[in-house]
This record gives structure tokens, sequence and C-alpha cells, in this order.
């Protein structure tokens, strides 16, 4: 069974996260990646452990299964050769390099485009290529710079402190904005025949990804404020405490808050005015958490969990990242998927398709792995 993206080849300069979890998405859809790699390191994140794995790094297996490595030298003008070659066959070009950098190898969108009108040219940068072209581009500097940190831990009034999100969320939206923009591209090039310059950056995909709070300082002025666990505009929708821990209950409509104060056994609360209305609670938050957490000391976390879920309440204990996979497993949701003998499973590709159903992966490459076909391939390919 052909996959979407059988057919279409793509050359990948990139790489840390955000660029090469793109190119492992169109892997997993059945695109050819090939990976350029630096002699001697290749990919920073090859050396980003522990964890390791015997091939490399976890946080690098995590972003580059089902691609061929190969290493090119671009202070070796053979092979920066080989390179432009790679680019003029490519449907696909991925990079994240500082803007300008590739100019120097003849690597830029016009001089590719150019050889290969057809290319869809993705470049992938921290800040953007205008005003912000110098500034190197990590996650944690744009959770920092770009306002989700100071959304993000417990209130001031708290002692609290700006937080990081405990993943590098920032590089993998990006890297999804990167995907979606270069599947957008490809189906435009079905219509034009031309391919087109996609450009992405993290500060611009962080942005786009605060919704509510981005909306919430447009309308308003003001800028959102850390609250913990709390929801700005929705209560209860927080970690609430219970006998021997605490329990994860989100009340999206008054008919679900009015279930929970039954089940809580103080059906009153759903009439109290303070309480009758989401926008209500929202404005009596303090008073609603210390009424809850009276009633939910009678019982813990998993009688209460029970309970709610059972009456169409949306209510959870806090998991481990392990728990979270066996829930995954328990709900038939298939998390893993065996990328091959004596390499650690990795997470299913999170897309269900009902035509065209992703069942095989292949394991990150070894560093170079590839390079002596590669190259002949496309040594092949001068000769024409």
């Amino acid at each position: 069974m052909r996959l979407p993206l059988d057919g279409i080849l793509v050359a990948d300069f990139s790489r840390v996260l955000a660029g090469p979890l793109a190119t492992t998405m169109l892997a997993d859809l059945g695109a050819r990646v090939i990976k350029v790699e630096r002699p001697g390191s290749g990919d920073d994140t090859r050396s980003w452990g522990p964890p390791w794995t015997e091939n490399s790094a976890a946080y690098f297996e995590s972003a580059n299964r089902g691609k061929e490595s190969v290493l090119l030298d671009l202070a070796d003008p053979a092979d920066v050769e080989l390179a432009r070659e790679l680019a003029r066959r490519a449907d696909v070009l991925v990079e994240n390099f500082r803007p300008g950098s590739l100019a120097r190898h003849g690597l830029d969108y016009e001089r590719v485009r150019a050889a290969n009108p057809g290319v869809v040219y993705c470049s992938i940068t921290g800040f953007g290529a205008g005003g912000g072209a110098h500034l190197p581009g990590y996650d944690f500097l744009v959770q920092a710079v770009g306002g989700l940190m100071s959304i993000t831990g417990d209130p001031d009034e708290a002692g609290g402190t700006p937080m990081k999100v405990g993943v590098a969320l920032v590089d993998v939206l990006t890297s999804k904005d990167a995907a979606t923009g270069i599947l957008a591209a490809l189906h435009a090039r079905q219509a034009t025949g031309r391919g087109q310059r996609v450009e992405v950056n993290l500060l611009s995909s962080l942005l786009g990804s605060l919704v509510n709070q981005a909306s919430s300082y447009l309308t308003t002025g003001a800028a959102p404020a850390r609250m913990g666990n709390a929801h700005p505009s929705i209560a209860p929708y927080e970690l609430l405490p219970c006998a021997g821990g605490s329990v994860a209950i989100a009340c999206g409509n008054d008919g679900q808050f009015r279930r929970l104060a039954a089940v809580l056994g103080d059906e009153t609360l759903a009439d109290d005015e303070r309480f009758a209305t989401n926008a209500a609670r929202v404005q009596h938050r303090s008073a609603l958490v210390q009424a809850l957490g009276a009633l939910l000391a009678a019982g813990d976390a998993d009688t209460w969990v029970a309970r709610l879920v059972d009456v169409g309440v949306p209510a959870g204990k806090v998991g481990t990242v392990a728990e979270g996979f066996a829930l995954a497993a328990d709900l038939g949701l298939d998390p893993l998927v065996d990328v091959g003998p004596g390499v650690p499973a990795q997470v299913r590709h999170p897309i269900t398709y009902s035509d065209t159903p992703v069942t095989e992966y292949t394991a990150p490459p070894r560093l170079g792995e590839h390079s002596d076909a590669v190259r002949r391939w496309l040594q092949e390919e001068n000769r024409r």
C-alpha cells in the first residue's frame, strides 16, 4: 500500500529538534529523507545524553527514525557539489542554519530554486530572517522571551517563579508548523508545478500557540499572569486537594459542575449564586476551591476519579510518563512501535489514516550509515 508521500525526496539539512522532528513526520508518511550530517560529530543531539542507546543519544533517537544519514563536509568543495546535487533532486529541502549561512555554499533558496523550480524549501529559524536573524534560537530561550514561561509556574503570591514546560514544546510546535507548511506547499505545487519557500520560526510558532492567553492580552491590554494549575477562564479546572493527594478536575460547563456537586454530596453548590455559572465560579474561585476541598477531603483520588468519570465529569490523577503510556495502551491507542531489533521502542506516529496507515518504521540511522550508497547515487546523477 502506498503511503501519502511515497516518491517524495526530502533533503534534510536540519539538526537538533524542530527540523528533524518535522522530517521524521514526513518519513513516517513515506517520504525518502536523506539527513545531511557533519563528519565526525553529526547532529548536535547525538551527544545530548544521557541516556544513551547502542546507536546514539536517546534524544537523537526521538526525532530521526526512518532516515538515511550521509556525511557531507560543507567546507569541502567536492562535498558541497554533492549537497547541491541533492538539493537539485529534492522535492523538499529543510534547513535551520542561521539565515544567510547556506548562501556561502550555493544552497540558499534563490540558487536552489534556480536549479530546481519545483523545490519546497523550508527554513526554520529562532526569530525569523529579518531583525532577529542574528539571534540563536533555542527552545528554552524562546519559552523565556516569548511569554510562555511568564504564564507557567505558581503565582507570585505563592512563592512561584517562571517555569519552562517539561519538554521542548516550542520546538515540537514549530516542527508541526513546518510539516503543515511543507504539505500545503506540496499540494499547491500539484496545481502550479512550482515550489515555494516556507518559513517558520520558533517565536511565531510560540505566539500562535498561546491561543486564549494571547487573545486575552489583545482584548484587555493586560498580560496574563501565572496561575499554577488553574485556568484563567474556567473553574473548576485545576488540581484540587483530596485525602492523601490531589485530583485533576476539569468542568467545562455548568452541567458537569452540577454533577460534580452531586457526587461530592452537596448539590446546593450548583445553586449557590457564586457557583451557578462558569463566570461566577471564576469570579469566586477562592471560595469555590475551599468548598470543593472540604468535600474532597472525605475520599482519595482513586475513589473520586472512579465516581466522577462514571457520571461524565472529567477527572483524573496526576500520572507519570510511564503511567501515561500505560493508559494509552489500556485504551487501545497502541502508543509504541518497534523500529528494529536491539533498538528501543518509539512513540507511534500520532495520526491514524483509514486508507494509508503508517505501519512500517525503521530505526534512526547510525552516523554516516548510508554515506557510501547516497554518495554513489548523487555522483551517478552528476554524470547524467
